[in-house]
């Protein structure tokens, strides 16, 4: 692979940022540079121990400011956009759903105008080719709607059916990005990728959230009766996915990214909850550290389990076939869930000065 120059949006995000310690990692001779807000869910802190990387470069700014954008790929010499960020949560873009409208579509066409601009009509127009570029687009697998408990799972030919606010801003984002290279001859790709979990999740996700609110003895919130499915994938092998697609993948293309592992959100929660009883049980130390976690330290963890009224429209089931990414590009997690749920408790019960400050948010 040749040597690149990303602009990763949202780098300071949960995926983004595990993206940026994985690209730096395996290609440390490339040049990264992360733009990100910095809104709610961005944390200057998960990119910590790459700020002295001297290929790696932080701008604080708004993807909606086409102006910066073209600024930093011409200051920077970039090559390459890989697209993450997003206002990504389904239950606030149901109360509050003109944030995604404008980060989610207004955000991806002020990239996609910018990387125009500089890789295509600014060289044309001086009589040269347009330069080598790549935009790689981060999408969903919820642009597809929802599946039956016997359908099969998504592939890349699911007709879009979004059910939500959030998911129909990404799916709009997904159709922008591909007439981008119909229409103009953008050089893009598009991953569409199951929930991921892992190091630095904002604590109002799932897994997050019921691991932070068993240290604070608090409630474990299930909507509805809790049978909603999803497929999981660590967050580290989705970086290998668009890794993967980057360096294998054919333009135009979508390629999704799974984990092919379903988990009922309940079973999930039972899971966290018998992993932090264990925790407990084998380290005498975290019940000095998390004093409030009571029923943890019985190893009851699940007496906090609550019903809630299931979310507004919300999906039954997500599941992705990424037969066409395994096929084609050679990918397969290199985690199970067992693994890496397991890392990811630990990671969360050893870093409660990154997240306990996220939880007042």
């Amino acid at each position: 692979m040749k040597q690149r120059n990303l602009l990763v949006t949202g780098g300071a995000g949960f995926i983004g940022a595990n993206y940026v310690h994985y690209w730096l990692e395996q290609y440390p001779n490339d040049k990264v540079v992360v733009l990100d807000a910095l809104t709610y869910a961005g944390n200057k802190a998960n990119l910590d121990s790459v700020e002295s990387n001297p290929n790696f470069v932080f701008a604080h700014g708004d993807i909606c400011d086409t102006g910066l954008v073209e600024q930093l790929l011409k200051e920077h010499h970039l090559d390459t956009i890989v697209h993450f960020a997003a206002e990504s949560h389904v239950d606030r873009s149901i109360t509050g759903p003109d944030a995604f409208i404008e980060t989610n579509i207004l955000g991806t066409y002020s990239l996609l105008k910018a990387a125009k601009k500089v890789w295509i009509d600014e060289p044309v127009s001086e009589g040269k080719a347009p330069l080598p570029h790549r935009f790689h687009h981060v999408s969903t697998d919820e642009v597809y709607g929802t599946l039956e408990p016997n359908d099969p799972a998504f592939t890349e030919e699911t007709a879009y059916a979004p059910n939500s606010p959030y998911s129909a801003s990404k799916a709009a984002s997904d159709h922008l990005v591909r007439a981008y290279h119909h229409t103009y001859g953008l050089e893009v790709t598009t991953s569409n990728c199951s929930n991921n979990y892992g190091p630095f999740h904002f604590p109002e996700k799932l897994i997050p959230l019921i691991i932070t609110n068993i240290l604070h003895d608090k409630p474990l919130p299930i909507y509805g009766d809790g049978q909603q499915i999803r497929d999981w994938l660590f967050v580290t092998d989705h970086a290998r996915g668009i890794d993967l697609v980057l360096n294998k993948g054919r333009l135009g293309e979508n390629y999704n990214i799974g984990g092919h592992n379903e988990w009922a959100n309940i079973d999930i929660v039972k899971v966290v909850c018998k992993l932090m009883n264990e925790a407990f049980a084998a380290d005498s130390t975290l019940s000095t550290r998390y004093p409030l976690a009571k029923a943890a330290m019985k190893g009851e963890s699940e007496t906090l389990i609550t019903y809630v009224t299931d979310r507004a429209g919300h999906d039954r089931r997500y599941a992705i076939d990424a037969t066409k990414t395994n096929n084609e590009l050679g990918y397969k997690p290199a985690e199970s869930f067992e693994t890496g749920i397991k890392k990811t408790v630990e990671w969360y019960l050893g870093n409660e000065a990154w997240w306990s400050p996220l939880c007042k948010k």
